[in-house]
């Protein structure tokens, strides 16, 4: 990844309210070759900062880049041009340190709930007993005590993405990156996940980007609201979300909460 030429988009404030920088993207672009030979743009001159124990929402529509530029975050895929720097490190291969949260839950289904969080532990050669402790904690966090020797196949869909949200902070990342994590389930499941989301964030102040196509998911959960415009995405709003914690199932109908998601809706196209 190489520098990226000189651009007029202002980087805007650091996110949310912490003042302790942590991310930094600047110009971020990205295009790829089509058969043709023309290329194609899928990112464009993405540039904001990311302020430490905030979570960040990428919000657009389906197939404007969001999970583009997730991927490049996470050392997954390069830039063609920019700087994606965390704690003031450029990111140019997967990190670690970093943990991913697919829509899909992903669990290996010939281990169980408790091999399947501890696999990141594996990988790092670090499953001792401590590990095994920090597993149990996570799980009991989010309610699967009781089932650490069950199988995948025997969770419900909700239960499966609980585990993999475990397996993704099991290592303590110090980024957690999330891909529409909750896009599959239904809504009431969906709702419940997000309460558990905002709890482990008051637990363990982990900094997270949540990639979301849902207003009302992106408004519930984040201090910031990075709104990505239809291919080739470039910021159409950056929103501040200044709503009181803890929330609760009722912010969802104050004017405040209301407001923010119009907003939204205004940055996405889609309402006036």
């Amino acid at each position: 990844m190489v520098a990226a030429p000189t651009s007029s988009q202002s980087a805007g404030p650091p996110v949310g309210g912490s003042s302790r920088s942590f991310g930094r993207f600047r110009n971020v672009h990205q295009e790829f070759l089509q058969e043709s030979g023309k290329p194609l743009v899928a990112i464009e001159d993405i540039s904001f900062d990311l302020a430490e124990g905030t979570l960040v929402s990428l919000l657009g529509p389906s197939g404007c880049g969001k999970t583009s530029f997730l991927k490049i975050v996470a050392g997954l895929a390069e830039a063609t041009y920019g700087i994606v720097e965390i704690r003031g490190q450029q990111v140019t291969r997967p990190q670690p340190d970093f943990g991913f949260v697919f829509q899909q839950a992903n669990l290996m289904p010939w281990r169980n709930v408790l091999d399947n969080v501890l696999f990141p532990m594996e990988i790092l050669r670090r499953k001792d007993a401590a590990a095994k402790r920090r597993a149990l904690e996570l799980l009991a966090l989010v309610g699967l005590s009781g089932f650490e020797n069950a199988r995948p196949s025997q969770l419900s869909g909700g239960m499966q993405q609980r585990a993999a949200l475990c397996r993704a902070l099991v290592h303590e990342p110090k980024l957690l990156l999330m891909d529409e994590p909750f896009g599959a389930l239904d809504e009431l499941t969906r709702m419940e996940m997000h309460d558990l989301l905002l709890q482990i964030r008051k637990v363990t102040n982990a900094t997270t980007l949540f990639v979301t196509h849902s207003i009302s998911e992106a408004v519930y959960l984040s201090d910031v609201i990075v709104a990505f415009s239809k291919r080739p995405a470039r910021i159409a709003d950056y929103i501040e979300v200044d709503l009181p914690y803890p929330r609760t199932p009722a912010l969802r109908y104050d004017a405040a909460f209301t407001g923010l998601e119009h907003r939204a809706g205004i940055a996405l196209g889609i309402t006036r």
